[in-house]
């Protein structure tokens, strides 16, 4: 069972009829709509419901977190992630999802879905159309109109009760306990005066830290001018509250926090104290003033840190936007924020092939939304630096399943890029390789030909190399591995003919190889290393892995490594080499978890199987064959992998059924299935010989 749900980073207090009610009405599929104003305390009520629930009977438990999706059409792409779901195929990314939920029982939060109501019902409509088992809990502040949606409007706490509940354990959790029934009163009066909403009550308890009980009831019964400007919601009322509440939390910051936390709000998820630094630092704010100014922020309950992240609550970021905009610095903090990801992006480039490769995996895709946002940002302005930061960015996104976002973002990047742009050569590789590993080899062909073309014109010799290995990989997977190995020894030999129609090379690219690895040099290799192997040169293949191997182990660097053992798994086993087959497969799985690469983990996988098959072990074949299908499902596909392993697979599982019988194959099949894929994971790689 899949369970991908955010932990709770404060306990949940009263509710228990809603909390009840949700439970309940998430036991059938369909929609059900949470709707509520601002801070009332939507996210935490369905968190607690679907955590709190028996969900034995379904096959997944997914939550995805809207508030940072700044762009409709990165909504299925979301959901896809929260679901775990790396798709690679060229279907679009909605057919994807209703193929992958399919007959199977889903439970999907969507949560903070108020600036995505359209595009959502859209989506939803189309996944309850098609699975008739999934079941759909939305959190917005309005509902979606749609035809059978189950609304459950919630209201703020009992101020007298629940509200004193919550501010008590707030306040305590500030270490600042009520200490006596004066102290009680005074919490029930301020309740009432927030009228229980529940932001607007934490908020007055992180007052406590700088404030008296009797300070901080006084302060909620004054309305700063300044919040008028906020927009009424459905419920001025409770509205009014929270802007209450919001409000002078603003006016008790220093002007430097003010400064800072309307800078934040730049951000549109969670964000790190380097991440602010390069997109906060000027004018007053210094390294050290920032850096006070985000602890007095968190201390005064504006930021949430958790696990050394950082984030603010939508209405409190929605604050900050609005003096932002007041400040008249909207345009030049998002502007600083796309220029802090391009440099970041060209760190993380530089990284690959270097001993940091692993973190820069794990920056990448921390930094998912803000690449997505600065990315959009160039787009609509019409920079050109647009193409930097996709061709930096693109081979982290391929490599953790973001297919779809890298194609969608390069075709933009693309239109409105000069011509002469030599950027452009790594954006159209980019849009090659995600073709390619979509299994649309033509059109990965056709842009791999216009990425040689145009690196030929800039004279961009790493450029030429890489266009090759896109053609390699093209060949390779079609079954030509002559054409992937004539091709490859060319660019190694920086004797790559120009295409027919090339322009003029700006400057020579036929310089020799240069020693030290660059990226392309590495495609190049382990295409010659793909392409001997399956012309049948086995031995210079293995020798060649086994010497390019050594120097990834020297750098650190795990995706060529993977691949590598991967080859010398195949090798292995051809040359029924089995145990050294299995070793290499698990060196393979070991470096893919640690970039995330959910592709490759079901490639090894399939070597693993494949081992552990051939030498007699059906209990843990069997279970490396259920892992393998777990993770082909994730990225939408049957299997894939170049001609000579397929048959192979297919043999594997006629003899492992074979050997178990098919009562007992399907049995494990069902029990190792029924486990989270990390989990599974986990278990085969920890497996012992069991005959």
């Amino acid at each position: 069972m899949l369970i991908n749900l955010p932990s709770e980073t404060t306990p949940c207090v009263g509710r228990a009829a809603e909390l009840a009610e949700v439970r309940e009405l998430l036991r059938e599929p369909g929609l059900v709509t949470v709707t509520g104003g601002a801070g009332i305390g939507k996210s935490r009520l369905a968190l607690r419901g679907v955590r709190g629930g028996d969900w034995a009977g379904f096959d997944a438990v997914c939550w995805a977190d809207l508030w940072p999706v700044q762009n409709d059409a990165l909504l299925p792409a979301s959901i896809a992630e929260a679901l775990h779901l790396s798709d690679h195929t060229a279907r679009t990314l909605v057919e994807a999802l209703c193929d992958w939920i399919g007959n199977r029982r889903v439970l999907l939060v969507l949560d903070s879905c108020e600036h995505l109501v359209t595009a959502a019902r859209s989506l939803v409509a189309d996944l309850l159309t098609v699975c008739p088992k999934l079941t759909v809990l939305i959190t917005s502040r309005e509902a979606l109109g749609m035809t059978n949606e189950t609304v459950l409007d919630i209201g703020p706490l009992d101020a007298a009760t629940e509200g004193v509940a919550l501010f008590e354990a707030r306040a305590t959790a500030a270490g600042r306990p009520l200490r006596d029934t004066t102290e009680r009163l005074l919490a029930a009066r301020l309740s009432t005066h927030l009228e229980g909403v529940p932001l607007a009550l934490e908020l007055a308890a992180g007052l406590l830290r700088h404030r008296t009980l009797q300070e901080a009831c006084e302060l909620t019964e004054e309305r700063p001018e300044a919040l008028d400007r906020q927009e009424q919601g459905p419920n001025p009322s409770r509205h009014g509250a929270l802007r209450t509440a919001v409000g002078w939390s603003h006016e008790l910051c220093r002007p430097a926090e003010r400064l800072l936390w309307a800078r934040l709000a730049v951000f549109p998820g969670s964000f790190d104290a380097d991440l602010a630094a390069l997109v906060c630092l000027g004018g007053p704010l210094t390294a050290d003033t920032l850096r006070e100014a985000l602890t007095g922020l968190v201390r005064k309950s504006v930021v949430v840190l958790h696990d050394g992240r950082y984030r603010m609550l939508d209405s409190v970021r929605a604050y900050g936007r609005m003096w932002l905009r007041e400040l008249g610095e909207e345009a030049a903090v998002a502007a600083r924020h796309a220029a802090a990801m391009l440099v970041t992006s060209r760190q993380a480039k530089d990284g690959w092939l270097t001993a940091e490769q692993q973190h820069w995996y794990a920056r990448m895709r921390d930094l998912y939304h803000d690449v997505c946002l600065a990315t959009r940002h160039l787009i609509d302005a019409e920079d050109a630096s647009a193409l930097e930061l996709i061709g930096n960015t693109a081979f982290f996104w391929v490599c953790s399943g973001h297919l779809h976002e890298v194609a969608y973002y390069a075709g933009l990047a693309l239109e409105v890029a000069p011509r002469d742009d030599p950027r452009r050569v790594r954006v159209l590789w980019t849009l090659g390789l995600a073709r390619i590993l979509q299994s649309d080899h033509a059109a990965g062909r056709m842009h791999a030909e216009a990425s040689l073309r145009e690196a030929f014109a800039a004279g961009d010799t790493e450029g030429v190399r890489q266009a090759v290995y896109l053609e390699g990989l093209a060949a390779l997977l079609d079954g030509e591995p002559i054409t992937a190995l004539s091709r490859a020894d060319e660019a190694l030999r920086a004797a790559v003919p120009p295409p027919r129609d090339a322009a003029p090379a700006a400057a020579s690219g036929a310089d020799a190889p240069r020693p030290t690895p660059t990226f392309g040099l590495m495609l190049c290799r382990l295409v010659r290393i793909f392409a001997l192997t399956g012309a049948g040169r086995l031995d210079q293949a293995r020798r060649e892995a086994e010497a390019q191997r050594e120097i990834c182990v020297e750098l650190r660097e795990y995706w060529t490594r993977s691949y590598l053992d991967y080859q010398l798994a195949l090798i292995a086993l051809i040359e029924e080499r089995h145990r050294a087959a299995a070793d290499h497969a698990r060196d393979m799985l070991d470096a893919k978890q640690r970039i995330g690469d959910q592709f490759g983990i079901a490639m090894g996988l399939d070597l693993l199987a494949t081992s552990w098959c051939a030498q007699e072990d059906p209990g843990r074949a069997v279970v490396a064959i259920a892992a393998s299908d777990r993770f082909w499902s994730a990225v939408g596909l049957l299997r894939r992998g170049t001609p000579e392993v397929l048959p192979m697979c297919a043999l594997t599982r006629a003899r492992t059924r074979a050997l178990l019988g098919s009562a007992e194959y399907e049995d494990q099949v069902r029990r190792a299935q029924s486990m989270a894929p990390d989990s599974l994971l986990h278990t085969v790689l920890g497996q012992q010989r069991t005959r």
